[in-house]
């Protein structure tokens, strides 16, 4: 029995609708290579059932199978074609193992025109065969019929950022703000766009209009504390963050971030560590290491303090197609900008989920690092229950949270950073520049536990030199970087491990 539903002894073949339900249930609970052979063997007896195909495509999709996912969404198109549910999902899977989809997401908007999901996915589609200029005109037109649509939106000012548009990339949102000057969310998400992009004067004058046209909203208090902390007026923003209701730990991170600045770090502690017990918590470890640091803790040993935590592997199978890789991931470097909201200074990074994708080569990656994942955490410190990191089960299967490609170019880096929704992380070379070209070392390098925004007398906890064919991996609360190097081209894979269930 998986969930509520019985599946009865494993040698009987299924009935289509109870396997759909297992498939189903199995997706919830993370099962789905368990119960995959005997959804096949219900299809071989009923393969005439749309919905058992529809699973079965839905089950191989989680497992980053994307070759038979898409086989079996077809095969279930064929048989509902008047089908919007499966129609969407066909596309999805199209676009996602990287084979042009744009003409099958219109069939899914021929039924189903309403689905914002859809256009979102038409818009991947077409920005992967055609650029993010292709893409512009039809999400304009779409949120001009919809100005509330905050997915749309979101899309259009990314779009506008890949293209270079520095200075207008949110005009999407100033153009809906203009039917709807009340609409506090259109404030909210026009304020956090310019804050990912760093535009903290920009985010202020929009609070202040925010505030004209919409009233008073502790919105604008928490996001004018946090533009003026980062412009780094520490008295004007203690005076703004002691009125505001610290009450959210996204509220908390903003804080404690504010007083690391401030050189607080005692503050900082104690204000990080009431939150350890955060559903979220995961937002606040990477601060409480840092503050650890700044005040002596010895706590910070055992929370990050291990060498066994960040660990390097030589790849040698990778060695002899390293350079057919590179190939393959510079031509899904079709971006010409740095994306929104991201690390990457200086570069580019892929759309989607690079280990979903069905080229030989990559599929061949994922494997290899699936495996060296496994070596990674066999070799970890023993569990710990109250470590954010160790008390993860390790009986589980390896999934990906994500993955992508980032190639760097002349002064390009990494700023410090953390991945808060995984739960391990990495770096793995594909091509560097020469030592000649990259600079003294440690240009180029992986650095760990530097955080260098706040301005903290902190050095390095640790650096991997990059090496072609190397996979660095470590917890993904742990703040890291690249240093800048001078001329060539840094090409990387990266993804972060999903933390597995209880």
């Amino acid at each position: 029995m998986i969930g509520s539903v019985t599946i009865g002894p494993a040698g009987t073949t299924l009935a289509p609708d109870a396997a759909a339900n297992l498939g189903l249930a199995a997706l919830k609970e993370g099962t789905e290579a368990a119960v995959l052979p005997r959804l096949e063997a219900a299809a071989r007896a009923s393969p005439r059932h749309a919905r058992l195909w529809q699973v079965i495509a839905l089950i191989n999709r989680s497992l980053d199978r994307l070759a038979p996912s898409v086989a079996a969404f077809q095969r279930a198109a064929e048989l509902a074609p008047n089908d919007a549910l499966i129609a969407h999902g066909f596309a999805q899977a199209t676009l996602e193992a990287g084979l042009p989809a744009t003409r099958l997401f219109d069939r899914a908007l021929r039924l189903d025109p309403t689905k914002g999901d859809v256009l979102l996915g038409r818009s991947a589609a077409l920005l992967a065969e055609a650029g993010p200029e292709a893409v512009i005109p039809d999400v304009e037109a779409a949120v001009a019929a919809h100005p509330g649509w905050m997915p749309g939106q979101a899309l259009l000012a990314r779009l506008y950022w890949l293209i270079g548009d520095r200075d207008g990339f949110t005009r999407g949102y100033e153009r809906a703000i203009e039917t709807a000057p009340k609409d506090t969310r259109l404030w909210r998400e026009l304020i956090s766009k310019l804050l990912h992009a760093e535009q903290f004067d920009k985010a202020l004058d929009a609070i202040r209009r925010g505030r004209a046209a919409a009233g008073p909203s502790s919105m604008f208090d928490v996001h004018e504390a946090i533009c003026v902390d980062e412009l780094g007026d520490m008295a004007e923003a203690d005076r703004l963050f002691a009125a505001v209701a610290v009450d959210r730990i996204l509220i908390a991170v903003r804080l404690v971030r504010h007083l690391l600045r401030a050189g607080r770090p005692d503050e900082a502690a104690a204000e990080a560590e009431r939150w350890i017990g955060d559903a979220e918590a995961e937002l606040m470890w990477p601060y409480i290491s840092l503050a650890w640091r700044l005040t002596g803790d010895s706590r910070w040993q055992w929370l990050e303090g291990d060498p066994r935590l960040v660990q390097a592997f030589d790849i040698d199978e990778l060695r002899p197609g390293l350079a057919r890789l590179a190939e393959v991931l510079r031509s899904l470097h079709n971006a010409t900008h740095q994306p929104l909201e991201q690390s990457v200074r200086g570069g580019s990074q892929t759309d989607g989920i690079l280990f979903r994708r069905i080229e030989p080569e990559l599929q061949a990656l994922r494997a290899a690092v699936a495996r060296t994942v496994e070596r990674y955490v066999a070799a970890l410190p023993p569990p710990d229950p109250s470590h954010p990191f160790l008390r993860a089960p390790r009986d589980r299967p390896v999934r990906f949270a994500g993955s992508w490609s980032v190639r760097l170019v002349r002064q390009g880096r990494h700023s410090n950073h953390i991945h808060p929704a995984g739960w391990i992380s990495s770096a793995l070379y594909v091509a560097l520049p020469d030592e000649a070209e990259r600079g003294p070392a440690p240009a180029g390098w992986l650095q760990f536990g530097v955080q260098s925004e706040l301005g903290l007398d902190l050095e390095p906890t640790q650096r991997v030199e990059p090496k072609a064919g190397r996979l660095v991996l470590f917890p993904s609360t742990m703040w890291h970087g690249t240093v800048p190097f001078e001329e060539g081209e840094r090409l990387t894979v990266a993804f972060d491990v999903a933390r597995p269930r209880p």
